[in-house]
């Protein structure tokens, strides 16, 4: 975690089948200030399970999951009434995997391999947003 006393922390929870992405994504994206990584899963019903009892602000998840896939989650994660921001960030880039999940409640889609410097300066963007406005919504854009 690396954050401030003064402001809460972004809580970002990550969801990814392979463990060594994971722990890579939490060392990567939990060094930007104002942003707490706050658990991990490889499968949609832990996942879901950890993100109500962490109250996370932000899913990172990959398309392929165990046991699943990230369209599974996201159906998931828009029937919760507490809202959460999902960010797809996986190697399945393809234009159709990207429309479907966009379609399915993904705020952002990124290229794990191509634009995860772009999916760590969005995830930066918002932690600082939700400091400037006391995270209200932070006006999640489809990329």
């Amino acid at each position: 975690m690396n954050s401030t006393a003064s402001r809460p922390p972004l809580k970002v929870f990550l969801v990814d089948d392979a463990a060594p992405i994971r722990r890579r994504m939490a060392t990567l994206l939990g060094s930007i200030e104002g942003v707490e990584i706050v658990g991990e899963a490889e499968e949609t019903g832990v996942a879901l399970a950890g993100i109500e009892a962490s109250a996370a602000d932000l899913v990172v998840l990959e398309w392929h999951l165990t046991g699943s896939t990230g369209m599974d989650l996201l159906a998931r994660l828009a029937e919760r009434t507490t809202p959460v921001i999902a960010m797809v960030l996986s190697n399945h880039s393809g234009t159709c995997f990207r429309q479907a999940c966009l379609s399915s409640g993904a705020h952002y889609f990124f290229d794990k391999t191509s634009e995860f410097e772009l999916a760590r300066n969005t995830i930066e963007r918002i932690a600082n947003e939700r400091c400037a406005r006391g995270f209200a919504d932070t006006g999640a854009h489809h990329v």
